[in-house]
């Protein structure tokens, strides 16, 4: 599973800014006031051909003064005890500040790798005040400029060198990886549990009481694979706080060491933010899934309508990535659990399908020679070629044509629903690059 590296700091030293500038994107909100990432936020960052998650623990801190100081040291614990490496960001113009201190206090306890990240030396005459903060006890402050971008190429060839060699928990034989995954308390254990037929996983009626992932070999009715359980365990007492976060940096490692996510969720609550970011992390990391709606014997008054209103609500939160299968399943009594290991099974499958090029061809160019891409400037697009490119994680097609660059969005969505239609990617993603041929 990769890694994980976390931001953390007192609110303001531009934390989300450094988040948007290593994982080249923007979806942090970056806003002058204080304490406005609200979302906990996950990206991808790829570097020297090596690719590791980045987590922003930022502004979860509710605006009063007593409260600040106990909120940022909760980040930190959190981020010491799930992360791999930690970035910790100072402000260079504001210098060293009390709540530094206190984050650095609880840093030097721990033995996690560690880089000071001395923030907005935008320019070099900055960098000569970044020596103050020697004083705190954590190796040299690394100056940066994210803002502008200075340095950060340096900062990721460190961060690369510290993160500790993973041995990657390989599963020995090539056999599929199903993750189940979901907010907590929606019934993965129990889902486990009735797959495998006997009580490994501590279930309880507390959110979060699952220890560490655990990878749990399951050949049973002619099905042969890996389980990938995740966790959201705490002490009790902190369970109420920080589960959240906690189930989603679980999440994220089970993610990632999986090929295809069971995404639970719960019939009588719905799709929640806290599923939908699920979702997110799994579509970043371009996995198969299949979307279960356990606690469905609690539910009255099932009939088709029902299922299909609950089937189009699903669909709509999902969009645009709407091939999915939906089981509705009860953990509890056992209903329908074997059909999820099937459509598992099934998505697995898809991932690693391979089409022809012949028969590629013969389906898809006359259908694109009836809908041709829109023409661009007075310019027509011709496709002359498509091919499946060879195995990548997703499957993944080259269509060539004269000028790739001015095919727009809208038609490569015409591309892939075709590709659904006429082949079975159900519950995959797939990914379609225009080539010049």
């Amino acid at each position: 599973m990769g890694n994980v590296a976390a931001i953390v700091g007192r609110p303001n030293v531009g934390k989300s800014t450094l988040f948007n500038r290593l994982t080249q994107t923007r979806a942090a909100i970056v806003d002058e006031e204080a304490g406005t990432t609200r979302d906990r936020h996950y990206g991808k960052v790829e570097w020297c051909g090596q690719e590791f998650s980045l987590v922003d623990t930022g502004g979860w801190v509710v605006n009063s003064e007593d409260i600040f100081e106990e909120e940022i040291n909760r980040q930190v614990r959190i981020a010491l005890e799930e992360a791999d490496l930690i970035l910790f960001v100072v402000d260079v113009v504001n210098g060293l500040t009390d709540l530094d201190d206190a984050v650095a206090r609880i840093l030097r306890r721990s033995s996690k790798p560690l880089i000071v990240v001395a923030n907005k030396a935008d320019t070099y005459d900055l960098h000569a005040s970044a020596a103050e903060f020697y004083r705190l006890g954590l190796g040299d402050p690394f100056c940066v400029s994210a803002v502008n971008g200075s340095c950060t190429g340096d900062l990721l060839d460190r961060m690369i060198a510290l993160f500790p060699g993973r041995q990657d928990e390989e599963t020995p034989e090539e056999l599929p990886r199903i993750a189940v995954v979901g907010r907590p308390n929606v019934g993965k254990s129990s889902l486990i549990n009735a797959f495998i037929g006997e009580e490994r996983h501590i279930v309880t009626d507390i959110a979060g009481t699952t220890r560490d992932s655990i990878y749990t070999k399951y050949n049973k009715f002619g099905l042969n694979f890996y389980l990938v359980d995740t966790a959201g365990i705490r002490k009790k007492a902190k369970v109420n706080e920080d589960l959240e976060y906690y189930s989603v940096i679980r999440s994220i490692r089970a993610i990632e060491g999986s090929d295809v996510c069971v995404l639970m969720l719960d019939a009588t609550q719905g799709i929640e933010s806290q599923d939908m970011n699920i979702f997110s992390i799994i579509q970043k990391n371009r996995k198969g899934v299949v979307v279960c709606v356990n606690k469905w014997d609690l539910i009255e008054g099932k009939n088709q309508q029902v299922i299909d209103s609950y089937i189009r609500a699903i669909r709509e939160r999902l969009a645009p990535f709407i091939d999915i299968p939906v089981l509705f399943i009860s953990a509890l009594t056992k209903q329908r659990i074997l059909k999820v290991l099937e459509t598992a099974e099934t998505v697995y499958a898809n991932r690693r399908r391979r089409v022809p090029t012949a028969q590629l061809n013969d389906v898809l160019l006359p259908l694109i020679e009836q809908t041709p891409p829109p023409a661009w400037k007075g310019k027509y697009i011709k496709i002359k070629y498509i091919t499946q490119l060879p195995a990548g994680r997703v499957p993944s097609f080259a269509f060539f044509c004269n000028l790739p660059q001015w095919v727009k969005e809208p038609y490569k969505r015409f591309l892939e629903n075709q590709l659904r239609k006429h082949w079975d990617f159900s519950g995959t993603p797939v990914q379609i690059f225009l080539r010049e041929k």
